[in-house]
């Protein structure tokens, strides 16, 4: 089974799948005809489970978000400021100046399928569900950044939330907008009755506070587990049915903006590979779809189909080629140069991800439109890394390799193979690794693409240091610190726990990349990663020169290779709906694959007249 682009699996690719069966749920509109139903995929989930409940925290739940269920806000991936959000059940909020609160209100006529309202208390409760699982904002473990403190009710329409501000972080509030709303009627069961009381004990220390940590944390399975009798939806679309082949969701006459709702209908198809959603593409049947790897002449199908166009916005994801500075020769930054002025990356991405990527413009470890608004002054003074053998050469000489009979050896005058490893069906990966394989043969570089069963698998092993080189995906913004603890966090060393920064030795606590502690930038001695943690609590202007500094470290030491920083694409169909957003900023939202249940709800997408 083909799977879908490698940037999908790290946000939240599940590994599910459901045989497919046949039969259709909706006989008289199948096809999508008379603009009432709206066909699409569900991209972040391969195979539907009919029998799984409508549970958003269950893997493989029938909950889908922006069409049946709903967050506080949806986030964007603005380029600068990791807060910026479009109205869920908040209909609006206000962040405090210093990020130590935010207040939101309520959708006034927000209501849930059965015709209840929406009401601060379901709020509440949904927030104290999300401490059960450690979501970003409402997280157990003492210490950790940008946890909320207290959760008030002001009123019916009103919560406030505090974070903890001893270890405060710039991106509170988005962890908080990020909640999932579900109503307390239907779920107040999965929290026993003292489970604030709980929480506040999991605040202190000592015995009762580990104990209390470790029940709501136990409650986690309990959550994930709880099925409720029928799904109870605050969004424009409640479950009516689901079985193998598809899910059927029909208009939810309670939603707040039911009047600016297009379709009358919406339907999930079931697939468990990228050729299923191919087909579906070529021949007309999806409305929408979030991306999905393709070669060349099967997008040329996709994009010849009726109707049929592409949109692309932001993607905050880059793809790298990763050292284990642990092995050699790789210990070398000079080996590390040479690789990196051996690959063509505009070759590569034209073969790996021709419309989901754009060729990266040097290793910074920030996305390049990102780079642009955060590092412009620095940007351009920073090594192109152009493909110049020539100075690979002078750089392998300089890390004490040697040429023999026209391939490269190490110092030692033992072989030298370049092992390059990744996930078995990620498309674009292995393309790109077996056109940067051709291109280092070339050279007089052995290389070798080795596969591994599955995603979880290349990640498991990945982090306990069995590959020499890896993909590994960087540039996670829009927040400073994630954009760079890809490279200089917990893989490559650095801890960051109640904003003390420590460094493990490579080989333990998950350090796979095996970097220095210290490294050379233009002749100074820099810890890149305590760098990093300082952009955990970093605004936005105190983070601009630290994150100049470090993109001229990523650039200097190389612990990666930058190959292409994604595009977020879409595939559309025109033939039935139209209104699709090409503003950029709509397409930034979520984190790699937009819910476009979200601009329905929002009123942007029509009925084809």
């Amino acid at each position: 089974m083909k799977r879908l682009a490698a940037v999908v699996a790290l946000l939240g690719l599940a590994t599910a799948t459901a045989a497919c069966s046949g039969g259709s749920t909706n006989k008289s509109g199948s096809g999508g005809g008379g603009g009432g139903l709206f066909t699409t995929i569900d991209v972040n989930r391969p195979g539907l489970e009919a029998s799984a409940p409508a549970n958003p925290y269950n893997p493989k739940g029938n909950s889908f978000p922006g069409y049946s269920s709903m967050k506080l806000g949806w986030v964007k991936n603005h380029l600068t400021d990791p807060n910026q959000a479009l109205p869920g059940i908040a209909a609006s909020w206000e962040i405090a100046p210093d990020n130590s609160a935010i207040t939101l209100k309520l959708q006034p006529n927000a209501k849930w399928s059965d015709g209840k309202p929406v009401t601060a208390d379901d709020v509440k409760m949904s927030i104290g569900i999300a401490y059960t699982q450690g979501s970003t904002a409402f997280s157990v473990t003492p210490g950790a950044a940008g946890a909320a403190a207290e959760v008030t009710v002001v009123d019916p329409q009103t919560v406030k939330i505090t974070q903890d501000m001893a270890n405060p972080s710039p991106k509170f509030a988005r962890g908080v907008l990020d909640t999932t709303v579900l109503p307390s009627h239907v779920w107040s069961s999965v929290l026993p009755a003292d489970f604030w009381d709980k929480l506040k004990a999991a605040r202190g220390e000592g015995a009762e506070a580990d104990k209390a940590r470790e029940e709501i944390t136990g409650l986690g399975e309990k959550v994930i587990a709880f099925a409720p009798p029928k799904d109870t939806s605050a969004g424009p679309f409640v479950l009516e049915r689901v079985n193998p082949s598809e899910a059927l969701l029909v208009k939810n006459k309670y939603f707040y903006n039911a009047n600016n709702v297009a379709p009358a209908q919406v339907k999930f198809l079931n697939y468990t590979g990228n050729e299923q959603i191919w087909n579906y593409l070529t021949q007309g049947k999806l409305d929408h779809a979030g991306f999905t790897a393709a070669p060349t002449d099967v997008m040329n199908r996709i994009k010849a189909a009726s109707g049929n166009e592409v949109i692309k916005g932001y993607s905050p994801v880059a793809v790298s080629m990763a050292f284990n500075q642990s092995k050699k020769p790789y210990d070398n930054v000079h080996v590390r140069r040479g690789l990196a002025y051996l690959i063509d990356r505009a070759q590569v991405t034209k073969v790996a991800s021709p419309e989901g990527g754009t060729p990266a413009v040097t290793t910074s470890g920030i996305h390049q439109k990102a780079a642009q608004a955060w590092i412009p002054d620095t940007l351009p003074k920073l090594e192109p890394y152009q493909a110049d053998p020539a100075k690979a050469e002078a750089e392998f000489k300089q890390a004490g390799l040697t040429k023999k009979d026209g391939k490269w050896t190490l110092a030692d005058g033992t072989p030298w193979k370049v092992s390059m490893h990744a996930p078995s069906g990620f498309s674009d990966w292995l393309s790109a690794q077996e056109n940067i394989k051709s291109q280092l043969g070339k050279a007089g570089v052995d290389a070798e693409v080795v596969t591994t069963a599955d995603y979880p698998l290349y990640l498991t092993e990945l982090a306990a240091g069995k590959y020499d080189v890896g993909f590994w995906l960087t540039a996670l913004g829009p927040a400073p610190y994630d954009i760079f603890q890809r490279l200089y966090g917990a893989s490559n060393g650095w801890s960051n726990v109640a904003g003390k920064v420590t460094h493990a030795a490579p080989g333990k606590n998950g350090n796979w990349m095996g970097g220095p502690e210290e490294i050379e930038v233009d002749g100074a001695k820099v810890n890149p990663g305590e760098l990093t943690g300082k952009l955990n609590s970093a605004d936005e202007e105190q983070a601009k020169p630290i994150m100049a500094q470090l993109a001229q470290a990523a650039n200097q030491d190389l612990p990666v290779i930058q190959l292409w920083d994604y595009v977020n694409t879409q595939f559309v169909n025109n033939n039935r709906f139209t209104g699709w957003p090409h503003d950029d900023e709509i397409l930034r939202m979520g984190t790699g694959v937009l819910p476009s249940g979200v601009w329905i709800q929002q009123g942007l997408i029509k009925a084809k007249q």
